[in-house]
């Protein structure tokens, strides 16, 4: 780390989030793979129920910084899931806050799933649902793992609205690091209103929520810049664009469903 603690601290303060903030910034910070998962993670929490003992699956948990706040935070047993983080290095940081009873990583990839069907009371999925979850088939195969009535909320990057014509000169452009913000993959991102038709017209869910951050790109921009100054990022800053951007195009969108009973 470039910074101390107090320093680190100053740059993840943020009113929004009241749980988030009783974590170590060093951790949070070492947990980048993208805009603050605990802060994601809260906001879904608003709109999601997590009792004591519940299972919820964490698909693309990352570093699993999200399923360790939501064993902390709300009693549950979490199935850490990811891809691209070994699940022995998540377990290492599992032992160390003490949660081997209540988180549990797997390696596992979103299409070969080894969950027995109806096993979850909740899903959830922070910055990852939107890499495979376009799918007009994935919704069927997915939520066949959540039971009857059971939840399932994601919080993904999409967009205020659809582009009318080309694509904006600020998202195209080269930035700092030789590259433009918008590439190829960028195109999984979509409006609340997409996400609510996307889920809602297989007749698998009743969507609950599909809205977008309030000024979102704030906060995204917080944690880029903080995690800059603490040398943690993994890739070059999306700051730049970020911030000309201004909330007119990019944002992190919210959808909650229930599975329905007879789905």
């Amino acid at each position: 780390m470039n910074i101390d603690k107090t320093r680190m601290a100053e740059l993840l303060r943020n009113d929004r989030y009241p749980r988030s903030a009783k974590y170590d910034p060093e951790w949070v910070l070492q947990g980048w793979m993208g805009p603050n998962v605990l802060w994601l993670t809260e906001w879904l929490c608003e709109r999601m129920e997590f009792r004591p003992g519940m299972r919820v699956l964490d698909m693309g948990c990352g570093k699993a910084l999200s399923s360790i706040f939501l064993a902390k935070e709300f009693g549950v047993e979490v199935w850490a899931n990811d891809l691209w983080i070994p699940a022995t290095e998540n377990w290492q940081r599992v032992r160390e806050v003490g949660l081997e009873d209540r988180v549990f990583p797997i390696h596992a990839e979103a299409h070969e799933l080894p969950y027995a069907d109806e096993f979850f009371d909740a899903i959830i999925s922070l910055d990852s649902y939107q890499y495979y979850g376009t799918d007009d088939l994935y919704l069927g195969y997915f939520c066949k793992f959540v039971r009857p009535g059971g939840q399932l909320g994601i919080v993904v990057p999409g967009l205020m609205r659809d582009f009318d014509g080309p694509l904006p000169e600020h998202l195209t452009r080269i930035v700092a690091d030789g590259k433009p913000f918008w590439e190829p993959e960028c195109w999984c991102f979509h409006t609340a209103d997409w996400w609510r038709q996307h889920w809602g017209k297989a007749g698998l869910v009743d969507v609950e929520v599909a809205d977008v951050l309030p000024d979102g790109w704030k906060d995204w921009v917080q944690y880029e810049k903080a995690c800059g100054e603490a040398g943690t990022l993994l890739f070059p800053s999306e700051e730049e664009t970020l911030v000309e951007d201004a909330g007119r195009y990019l944002a992190l969108v919210r959808v909650v469903a229930r599975r329905q009973k007879d789905g």
